[in-house]
């Protein structure tokens, strides 16, 4: 939103609450020039890793339920990833 400084001068203090709830910025300026920006302060204080994602994951079905599959784990699918590295642990 633009205004002029003298419109911003006779409601100085609802404009500021308004920006505060909109967190809209407001230009102000003089003789149809912008000079300044009313921004809102953002709130940086850093959130709780506890929690934070709370409602983000959503559990379709019973998850603690057997799996109808098998894990390469249980059949032995996956041995073939380990078959290039030697047994200290580096590549051939």
């Amino acid at each position: 939103m633009n205004i002029n400084v003298s419109e911003f001068k006779a409601s100085c203090l609802k404009l500021i609450d308004e920006v505060a709830t909109t967190h809209e910025p407001l230009v102000i300026g003089k003789r149809g020039k912008p000079l300044v920006k009313l921004v809102p302060i953002v709130d940086e204080t850093p959130k709780s890793m506890f929690g934070y994602m709370k409602g983000t994951v959503t559990i379709h079905g019973d998850i603690l339920a057997p799996l109808d599959e098998l894990w390469s784990a249980e059949n032995g699918d996956g041995d073939d990833l380990y078959s290039g590295l030697r047994p200290g642990g580096g590549k051939k």
